[in-house]
């Protein structure tokens, strides 16, 4: 969903026109914020998942421990940065700069709570260790969308064919509980998550050189643009994390 509407709103702006050459101030400024606000939500989201990952009293209000199932609060917090997600996707024309901005910082909030069950399930070792590998990788992939020449539109329109297959097979495996069907989610997952990164940075630098520094809407699209580099750091520090973490015992 944000994918497509972050595209609608570019789709008339000059971004693949030979002819058009950016300001290369704006692309800095805009990208700029763009990564500050990544790096916010990922700060609140490692915060608070750390935070609950460590304290029983309250992920013990988020899962029952005697059924192992989910608490109503604990589907709440699963389910709503899904619907935060849509609701910036949709709604980013009608809310404002800092209705969406407080709209992302609940979205990172809710996400962190979400992710603390990891803490349960992997060692603080591994995940310290997916994390910068992570970061490594992600870092990697963004210097190379923002350099390369190539257009990498066509990759882009695959690697979210891919997404959605494994966002299908990811919902199928739910009932298989496969763990060889697990695995290679996993593994594509990388691989597609890996290519997104590239793809929105270079999405990213294009559109840096066409909105007004200072303005709402500037504001708005940074803010889109951190959510989307966020999506593809959590899902790929996700992936890995599932591939190479450790479990407790």
């Amino acid at each position: 969903m944000f994918r497509s509407s972050l595209s609608n709103l570019t789709q008339d702006q000059p971004l693949h026109n030979p002819a058009f050459v950016a300001n290369p101030d704006d692309v800095r400024a805009f990208l700029g914020k763009v990564f500050t606000y990544m790096a916010l939500a990922l700060a609140l989201s490692g915060g608070v998942a750390y935070w609950f990952g460590h304290d029983m009293s309250l992920i013990g209000r988020l899962i029952n421990f005697e059924t192992g199932g989910m608490s109503i609060l604990g589907w709440v917090v699963m389910l709503a940065p899904l619907g935060l997600v849509l609701l910036m996707g949709t709604m980013m024309n009608r809310l404002s700069g800092s209705a969406l901005l407080a709209v992302f910082v609940a979205y990172s909030v809710l996400t962190g709570a979400s992710l603390s069950f990891i803490f349960l399930a992997y060692t603080a070792s591994s995940i310290a260790a997916t994390f910068f590998v992570t970061a490594a990788v992600f870092g990697l992939m963004a210097v190379l969308g923002y350099t390369t020449k190539t257009d990498l539109t066509k990759l882009g329109s695959i690697l979210f064919i891919g997404l959605i297959g494994i966002v299908i097979a990811g919902l199928v495996n739910m009932f298989l509980k496969s763990d060889t069907m697990g695995y290679v989610i996993s593994i594509i997952s990388v691989i597609i998550f890996t290519g997104l990164t590239a793809y929105d940075m270079q999405r990213l630098k294009q559109l840096g050189g066409t909105v007004v520094s200072g303005t709402e809407m500037a504001q708005k699209l940074a803010l889109m643009g951190a959510l989307s580099l966020y999506l593809d750091f959590l899902n790929l520090f996700l992936a890995l994390l599932r591939l190479f973490g450790s479990r407790r015992d």
